[in-house]
């Protein structure tokens, strides 16, 4: 991983974090920040460069990154899990995600 990529998946963990304040915000888990994920919401296939933007970005533990995931794995989201779902929990959406990432072009 060249190390501009490096820095831009760093910048977008650190945006995701800090507006989440450290917590998973499904379960509320903040036991360990090391063990958080920064998870794109929508893939990062369909947003430009990766869509690396704190609109299409979740803070998840570990067992709530797993249940999320699903839906990537198989298109089927598991309660609560859906893209909706999650943006909603951080006051998003596609539309704000694609904007912000159309931005940063």
């Amino acid at each position: 991983m060249s190390e501009n990529k490096k820095n831009i998946r760093n910048k977008f963990r650190m945006e995701v974090f800090k507006r989440d304040k450290s917590r998973c915000r499904v379960c509320h888990w903040n036991q360990d920040i090391t063990k958080l994920d920064a998870h794109h919401i929508i893939s990062r296939d369909l947003l430009p460069d990766g869509g690396y933007v704190k609109e299409n970005g979740i803070a998840l533990c570990p067992n709530c990154h797993l249940l999320a995931e699903r839906f990537h794995a198989t298109g089927v989201a598991e309660p609560g899990y859906s893209i909706d779902d999650l943006y909603a929990l951080i006051n998003s959406s596609e539309e704000k995600a694609r904007e912000s990432a159309a931005t940063i072009l």
